[in-house]
């Protein structure tokens, strides 16, 4: 049974519904989070809460910056709570509409549920405690530019919170799940340079990067490499027309994993599979390695793991400690020195044309957010 005193009346499960829909029409791909910062400090000024915005959109090209909130509570202990608000691009109009028992896009694109959900519980976390204080404080944290790289939270000055605790809520599996182990994220980007030639008159003055890299790309690392590291070539471009040896060839690829000197290890055999291909074809090869994130490994008896199984539990899910290939704002507020823990949202499909969020899942999140706040 829920407890009751997170239990949702019929008021707050309207309005979550109606925040959510608001909040998944405004097209925020990341980079153009500006709709959303100012649909936030509108509605969350309006409850009378002051809304303060950093510049973290300037190291992360983005045209807002990242939200914090304040609630204060009956007691000197804080909390705080994250989501972010961009969203990977919308390839449709965004119309959401509830059927079969979850909200979904009317139209054949994303909904945005990842991660206006956890956006749209935390507005409603707001509208209950802004007249009525917490009994710990809260620190609502609304991010940008994480689905390219955790940029927003990567740039948040943690200093600035009185929480040294708190949630991200920002994991697509079903409720109950808690990641324990998120991986190492490197990047690697290979520029390949021949030399370019008419195809049809000299093909034999020329130098083709594009053989060059796909020499490259066969002897790379792909796939899954053990139980907990992945490679993967995402991106490749590069020629100009069909009648030139290709001068340039651009080959953007990753590498995650739990254990950092494996990733380290796959990265140089990575680096080592470009150069021999750039030097067997006679190319040059600029080489830019990107550490996106780093990984981390939770403490079994760490208290945000503590607490979060627990209310979990008061709201009848079984916790369930989760391994990702993932990483979240989680890893970046980590590595900053805050103690966060990454819990599932309930969205189903995110980043699909199909992305669905139930309605049992998205009231549910909500009233995992308030006994967290409650708990904590």
């Amino acid at each position: 049974m829920v407890p009751v005193s997170v239990a949702l009346d019929d008021a707050e499960r309207r309005r979550l519904g109606e925040t959510f829909r608001a909040l998944c029409r405004i097209p925020s791909p990341t980079g153009s989070e500006r709709g959303v910062a100012d649909w936030l400090t509108a509605e969350l000024g309006a409850l009378g809460l002051a809304v303060s915005e950093d510049d973290a959109g300037r190291a992360a090209g983005a045209d807002a910056g990242n939200l914090l909130v304040r609630i204060p509570g009956r007691s000197e202990r804080w909390i705080v709570l994250c989501a972010h608000m961009d969203t990977v691009p919308p390839v449709a109009p965004l119309e959401p509409v509830l059927s079969g028992g979850g909200y979904q896009n009317a139209q054949p694109g994303i909904l945005g549920a990842d991660n206006k959900a956890a956006v749209a519980a935390l507005v409603e976390v707001a509208r209950r405690y802004a007249h009525r204080p917490p009994p710990v404080g809260i620190e609502l944290l609304f991010t940008i530019s994480e689905e390219t790289g955790l940029h927003g939270a990567k740039a948040f000055d943690v200093a600035r919170l009185n929480a040294r605790m708190g949630y991200v809520f920002d994991h697509a599996t079903p409720l109950g799940e808690i990641v324990v182990v998120s991986p190492t994220y490197m990047r690697i980007r290979a520029d390949i340079r021949g030399r370019a030639a008419h195809a049809g008159l000299h093909p034999e003055r020329g130098v083709n990067a594009i053989v060059a890299a796909a020499a490259a790309i066969t002897a790379l690392p792909q796939g899954r490499l053990d139980a907990e590291t992945t490679a993967n070539v995402g991106l490749v471009s590069g020629g100009s027309a069909t009648n030139v040896v290709a001068d340039r060839c651009q080959v953007e690829c990753e590498v995650r994993g739990i254990d950092p000197s494996r990733v380290d290890s796959v990265v140089t055999q990575s680096v080592d599979a470009f150069q021999d291909a750039a030097d067997g074809a006679g190319c040059d090869l600029d080489i830019q390695l990107e550490r996106m994130f780093g990984g981390y490994r939770v403490r079994p008896g760490e208290p945000t793991l503590v607490l979060a199984e627990r209310a979990l539990s008061d709201l009848g899910y079984t916790p369930r400690r989760i391994i990702s290939g993932g990483g979240s704002d989680a890893n970046a507020l980590r590595l900053a020195g805050l103690e966060v823990m990454n819990l599932a949202n309930g969205t189903e499909r995110a980043h699909e044309r199909t992305e669905r969020v139930s309605l049992t899942a998205l009231e549910d999140g909500l009233a995992l957010a308030l006994n967290l706040v409650e708990l904590a």
